[in-house]
């Protein structure tokens, strides 16, 4: 028996020059965050907090505005977060393969948690296109009361062409996005710094003083309700850890803080000091109303375009976590189809892209405002950013070897401020807060009924597992005729000894003929929780091999998450260099594959019946294995049902 590794050597630098990759960044990492000055001071002063525009509150209000933007963003996410890279990649999803490795020291719970968190996520992508569009056409309304009726249905309008040309990708269209967004920062800066010359007094609020003292004169509940509003300032913010590997470390931080920090600063004190200055707010909008009257069309065209860029950006994103997810197997393989052949990152999910778009026209007709939906914003972004600090306890003494003391120190400091937005935010829960969180329980309850259900089918089959690897190597040996055809069979774990069991369907193959393929190839396609598979690609097992006779091997095939497990190509290399016992055409292989006929057992309980049909259902919205895995496109595809009963 020999064993052969193939090793594999892919490329994770990202293309392009610091520059390039750093105007890119602005308008695919910050157009969230860059868009919310067009609603996060109007839920402050206008909102259920209701805050009087006095002096002292204006400056409170702004001081906190200020630092919230710089100890969540700058220093959490910009500085410490995007140090938790795996492999160059960032988001829920590589924490959750940074700590899956050390799961049996503790971190089992986190890990759970974490996939709460990516599920909290696609909630925060059903109510970001809404608010961001619906707030950039309601600057109509300050132009004239007569565009009011319109606004809604023009929301609708936009939000049903953004998602109907996701298909066609980003990659045409992807380039401009950077620029656009830029001029967007620029003008925001403008206008904000226009009303800081005009009124300086409102520079006072960089000082963190008039933020505390704001929140001790202030009742408690309405301190909550302020703290609840915040969080509509640093929504996004996440986006820069989530995109890491798109655009690298550089790039995200030099277009925070040389171009998207300081626009926010100003634009947001800018706002600050028009209401200290006594400047009217026409229709409650206080971002249009410093926009002087000549510009106010095309800043609202502008402004448009900026929020129909955060909305792709971020429903490219819902791409992106829920094929990283298929590949981690917490869920069903829904179809992804790539939009550009050089860039594998460009997909689409024609599912996820019409269920995103079907809630973000439902939030719209049901809300009917920013400022309505703005009571739905907050709690899954706050959610994600208190599980993303407890994940950084174990990633900053595991892997930056931080002493316990400075640890608890910094990130009992974040954990302690974001729950108390977190705690804020809960307030907001019956007024449309629940949207996003029963969104996010719904995405973490398929995630963790798909886990569950793949685990008790693989169980459920492994046992009706008879025969050895080498049993069915004995019986090769001994045999006096062969099936000519090459027939791989789809094993559901590693084979790499005589003595491990081969899959039940090779049973069935040898009870139903008594004859074996000359050329008999195991194969087993497995995902570590890693990004990238930079060393062994494959391995090859040879249990038996004989130049008249024929082989019997077994060949495991890694992916990982960020990947496109496209098995038959690998399999064609791999025949071609004669590194496995194949043709070089596809249509003379046959691959054999089990479908499980699921049925639940005698002994299991009302609850696990549900959710065994919960599985059943979701397999049925799931693209079969081998399809996922480009199996079946040129080879000759047998499948055959096995019933299994899930214990």
């Amino acid at each position: 028996m020999t064993v052969r590794s193939i090793k594999n050597t892919p490329s994770r630098i990202p293309h392009g020059s610091i520059t390039s990759l750093t105007i890119a960044a602005m308008g695919i990492v910050y157009g969230d965050i860059g868009t919310s000055p067009l609603y996060a001071l109007n839920q402050i002063f206008f909102g259920a907090g209701e805050i009087a525009p006095t002096s002292e509150n204006v400056l409170g209000c702004l001081s906190l505005v200020t630092w919230t933007l710089t100890i969540i963003v700058a220093i959490k996410y910009a500085i410490l977060v995007l140090r938790a890279e795996n492999d160059g990649e960032g988001g829920v999803f590589a924490l959750y393969a940074l700590l899956h490795k050390y799961r049996e020291r503790g971190t089992r719970l986190l890990l759970w948690a974490l996939i709460l968190g990516a599920g909290l996520l696609v909630g925060d992508g059903m109510i970001t296109p809404a608010i961001s569009v619906l707030s950039a056409v309601e600057g109509l309304n300050v132009a004239t009361p007569q565009f009011t009726p319109i606004i809604v249905p023009a929301t609708v309008v936009l939000l049903t062409a953004l998602f109907s040309v996701q298909f066609k990708g980003t990659s045409g269209i992807g380039k401009v996005f950077g620029p656009i967004l830029g001029l967007w920062f620029l003008s925001i800066a403008i206008f904000g710094g226009i009303q800081i010359v005009q009124h300086p007094n409102i520079l006072s609020a960089l000082n963190p003083v008039y933020g505390i003292i704001f929140l001790i004169h202030t009742h408690s509940f309405k301190a909550l309700i302020i703290l609840g509003a915040l969080m509509l300032v640093v929504t996004g913010g996440e986006a820069m850890y989530a995109d890491l590997g798109h655009f690298g470390l550089k790039p995200i931080r030099v277009s925070w803080f040389s171009v998207v920090f300081p626009s926010l600063l100003l634009n947001y004190l800018g706002q600050g000091a028009f209401i200290m200055g006594g400047g009217t707010v026409v229709g409650k909008n206080i971002f249009y109303s410093i926009v002087p009257h000549a510009f106010l069309l095309p800043m609202v065209i502008l402004a448009t375009v900026a929020t129909i860029i955060a909305s792709q950006a971020l429903i490219s994103g819902a791409f992106s976590l829920t094929a990283q997810s298929i590949a981690l197997g917490l869920f069903p393989r829904l179809r992804v189809t790539h939009t550009h052949h050089h860039h594998a990152g460009q997909i689409y999910i024609p599912f996820v892209n019409w269920t995103l778009y079907i809630g973000c026209v439902a939030l719209v007709f049901t809300f009917g405002s920013s400022s309505a939906l703005a009571s739905a914003y907050g709690l899954a972004v706050s959610g994600v950013m208190v599980i993303t600090s407890l994940a950084m306890f174990p990633v900053a003494r595991l892997y930056w070897n931080w002493g316990r003391t400075k640890t608890i120190t910094v990130w009992g400091i974040f954990t302690f401020i974001n729950a108390a937005f977190l705690l804020a935010n809960s307030l907001k829960f019956l007024e449309g807060g629940f949207v996003p969180f029963t969104v996010g329980v719904g995405v973490f309850a398929i995630m963790a009924t798909w886990r569950w259900g793949r685990d008790a089918t693989f169980a459920a089959y492994s046992s009706k597992s008879h025969m050895t690897v080498g049993q069915i190597v004995t019986l090769h040996r001994s045999a006096h005729y062969f099936i000519e055809r090459n027939a791989l069979v789809m094993a559901p774990k590693p084979l790499r000894h005589k003595t491990d069991l081969a899959p039940a369907l090779m049973s069935l193959l040898w009870e139903r003929s008594g004859i074996l393929p000359r050329n008999l190839i195991f194969l087993d396609v497995i995902h570590p929780k890693i990004p990238y598979i930079h060393d062994e690609r494959c391995k090859v097992t040879v249990f038996d091999q004989d130049q008249v006779r024929g082989s019997v091997m077994s060949v495991e095939l890694s992916f990982g998450f960020m990947e496109e497990p496209n098995v038959e190509a690998v399999l064609k290399q791999m025949a071609q260099h004669h590194e496995i016992d194949l043709p070089h055409d596809p249509h003379q292989w046959v691959i054999h594959v089990a479908l499980e006929n699921l049925l639940p057992s005698s002994t299991m309980g009302y609850f696990s019946r549900l959710r065994l049909k919960l599985f059943i259902f979701l397999r049925l919205l799931s693209r079969p294995t081998y399809y996922a895995y480009g199996l079946g496109d040129g080879m000759q595809l047998v499948a055959d049902i096995f019933s299994v009963r899930v214990r």
